[in-house]
């Protein structure tokens, strides 16, 4: 049987039916498919299937619990509570938490545990350098594709940080800065330095929830100003010397870096021993 003369025939259908076949006219089965299909039927539900591979969620949960501020630097993890929690075995934890420790965020500790890394003003320092040096280099390998609409992308991004930041919306700010950055660098085809710059900005987002400084933001902005001004006039060299050595300078951004730090520092030892103390 045809589909449609499965379903439920309603009144309408039926006064559909009668009237072509009253009148003599031909068609009338083309009729009774057209008006049944009209009426709304209850939806079929849609399965919404998850591809992503066990250890990539667990993964993936480990590090929004971290971004939150629900696992803090220099803590312990409690593999059994954590594996309980999910329902899962072990195993695709451990699994993650390899992963974790290749990109720096944990130290696995046989027979002591998984303590998670604090992040030190050294890491930043050698991060920035890194960094710099390699966002630099992707915009040197391709200036020659920038047009109009990669700079107003820019300029669009960089006009709603400065309105999250006014905002005090740090977790936007921080999602719309690292859509800033890969802008440019995802025009290169270099796959080395995509995964090489994601676990180090991580890396150094992570644990900066709040307070942050806002002045440093608001500088960040500017200097994104001056960056994008060195695309739209063609300078290649002034554009790289903006990024690598103004805004990813240690030296230059040490100032703010370290008032950051030591405030994230005294936040996350308070949260510590209010932890310790429930």
């Amino acid at each position: 049987m045809h589909r449609a003369l499965a379903q439920p025939v309603s009144r309408l259908a039926v006064s559909a039916t009668l009237s072509c076949w009253l009148t003599g006219k031909s068609g009338w089965l083309a009729q009774v498919k057209k008006t049944v299909a009209a009426e709304p039927r209850e939806k079929e539900p849609v399965t919404v299937l998850n591809f992503k591979s066990l250890r990539e969620q667990v993964y993936e949960y480990i590090r929004d619990e971290m971004y939150a501020g629900n696992i803090l630097p220099s803590t312990t993890l409690n593999l059994s509570q954590i594996s309980d929690h999910l329902g899962i075995s072990k195993t695709p934890l451990r699994d993650a938490l390899i992963r974790m420790e290749v990109e720096g965020f944990v130290t696995i500790m046989p027979r002591r545990g998984v303590m998670v890394n604090v992040l030190t003003l050294q890491d930043v320092k050698d991060f920035y350098q890194i960094i710099g040096a390699l966002e630099a280099e992707a915009v040197k390998a391709v200036f020659h594709l920038f047009n109009d609409h990669h700079t107003a992308t820019l300029r669009r991004l960089n006009t709603e940080m400065r309105a999250a930041i006014l905002a005090d919306d740090f977790q936007r700010y921080y999602t719309l800065n690292s859509s800033f950055h890969d802008h440019f660098v995802l025009l290169s085809d270099n796959k080395t330095t995509h995964q090489i710059l994601m676990p180090l900005k991580q890396r150094l987002y992570d644990f900066q929830r709040r307070p942050y400084v806002k002045e440093w933001e608001l500088r960040n902005t500017q200097e994104h100003d001056l960056f994008i001004d060195a695309i739209e006039e063609g300078g290649v060299a002034e554009a790289v010397r903006i990024l690598r050595d103004v805004h990813w300078s240690f030296p230059v951004q040490e100032k703010f870096i370290r008032a950051f730090h030591q405030r994230e520092a005294e936040k996350s030892l308070q949260e510590s021993r209010d932890a310790q103390s429930v």
